[in-house]
């Protein structure tokens, strides 16, 4: 059984209609099932998906994906329409899915997503404290774990040493993320 890490479905979410989602073909592969087998799942049991949960792309989505990301290149003459799966949608074919990979998979979507609303609420609050206080360094400073955890892989090199600086202008936040690491 492959071990799904938070990087790895951290890779596949992608914003569209202001959503945060996974593309099927990104799901099957995260669960290591053919790309049938999810779309089939959603097919047999459409009570578990109402609106809000998956939807299908029209064709000006689906071509803007396909010319965005490399991975969706195959995908350009395909007369399948694409469903994206939002965090509701995922975690209801996660009910669906029954194997030990469905449970790591599931595991790992969950802790990415949780991941990706706490650095946007890290973020907000961050602005909304004043400037080099005590408070929004400590903030920065998690913000930046949170970065690394997200684009970091996992077991990949031991952090030696972190640094975060940041700055504010008038319009413009910044944060800059050092990570040291040795073998």
């Amino acid at each position: 059984m492959q071990v799904i890490k938070q990087d790895q479905v951290q890779e596949k979410i992608i914003t569209i209609r202001n959503q945060k989602v996974i593309v099927d073909t990104d799901v099957a592969q995260l669960y290591g099932v053919e790309t049938k087998r999810v779309n089939e799942a959603v097919k047999n049991n459409p009570e578990k998906f109402p609106n809000g949960y998956l939807f299908e792309l029209n064709k000006q989505e689906k071509d803007e994906l396909v010319e965005n990301f490399d991975r969706f290149k195959k995908l350009k003459h395909s007369s399948v329409p694409l469903k994206v799966f939002t965090e509701k949608g995922l975690y209801m074919l996660a009910t669906i899915l029954k194997s030990p990979e469905a449970l790591e998979t599931t595991l790992a979507i969950i802790d990415t997503f949780a991941k990706v609303r706490e650095l946007g609420r890290a973020v907000n609050q961050i602005q909304s404290l004043p400037e080099n206080s005590p408070n929004q360094k400590t903030l920065i400073e998690h913000t930046g774990d949170l970065i690394a955890d997200l684009m970091i892989p996992e077991n990949e090199l031991a952090v030696t040493g972190t640094e975060t600086t940041y700055e504010m202008n008038f319009a413009i936040f910044k944060i800059k993320r050092t990570i040291k690491k040795g073998k």
